[in-house]
Order: structure tokens, then sequence, then C-alpha cells
């Protein structure tokens, strides 16, 4: 038996002020995207940009559903909506923000499992890291080199 360790190494910033101004745009595009949430149900409003390596940016936002399972995440839309439209583009970098309507949302949002592998599937389609920039309303921002951090053991074309 062999006993493996996998770990992730991120960059903790104290406040959105600290970033660089083009993960500081993205992150406010991510912001202002909650807005555009349907969340009746949560009310918790999820917003996602998406940086492309030509300068766009697609956003995206949460969208519920009375029957849970149909409802998509702020980043599925956002990545969905990039490769629908720049199919040929990589991913440079995904802002996710979030705010809840009673409770504050004080840490970093991270994405749900789902979301960890559609961004897996798109770094693994371009061969290309894809860095996260994660907030909750305010406060602490995490900045992750690329999704497989999140995702260690993710699934691929390579498993088929």
């Amino acid at each position: 038996m062999e006993k493996i360790e996998t770990c992730s190494a991120y960059e903790l910033y104290a406040s959105v002020e600290e970033l660089n101004a083009e993960d500081k745009n993205l992150l406010m595009r991510a912001q202002k995207a909650t807005q555009t949430a349907y969340a009746p149900y949560s009310d918790y409003h999820v917003g996602a940009a998406v940086l492309l390596e030509n300068g766009v940016v697609v956003t995206g936002s949460n969208q519920e559903n009375a029957a849970y399972p149909s409802g998509l995440c702020a980043e599925r839309v956002a990545v969905f909506a990039a490769g629908a439209h720049n199919p040929d583009v990589k991913i440079k970098s995904i802002a996710i923000a979030a705010y809840a309507g009673g409770n504050p949302v004080p840490r970093p949002v991270s994405p749900c499992g789902d979301c960890r592998q559609v961004m897996a599937e798109y770094e693994h389609r371009y061969k290309h890291a894809i860095r996260l920039i994660m907030q909750g309303e305010n406060g602490k921002v995490i900045i992750i080199d690329n999704v497989k951090a999140l995702l260690p053991f993710m699934f691929s074309a390579d498993n088929l």
C-alpha cells in the first residue's frame, strides 16, 4: 500500500482592492451578473464572468427552477455560453461572486461539483489551465491557478 497526498495552493487577498486591474474588472462583472440571477427558491444569487483569451467577457447567473435539477448554476451558464458563441477561444479566467438575500455570504464562493467537472472539461478541451477568482459578497478573494486543483481526480475524455 502506498499513501499519496494531494494538496492545493491558492492566493488569498484581503479584498478586491488588492487585485490587478484585469482580475478586479472580471470580479466586478461577476458581481454585476448576480443581479440577473433567477433565485426565487434559494434567494442565493451567483454571478460568473468568463474571460476569454481574446479579451471577450461572457457572464452568467444561476437560473433556478421549481424542479431543482432543471436549473443551472452561474458558472455553467457562463461557460456554456462562452463555448457556444466562441467555440475556438480558450477560457483564461472565471470569476465567481454571490450574495444571499437574507444572509450575507462572508466567504468566497466555490463552484459545485457539477460546475467543477464542466470547467475541467474545458481545461482538457483546450489543454489550457483556467484561473478561478472567487468572492462572496465582499471581503476576501481566493485565486486558484487551475480547476484541477479543485478536482484532482476529475473525469475526462482520457478516461474513456
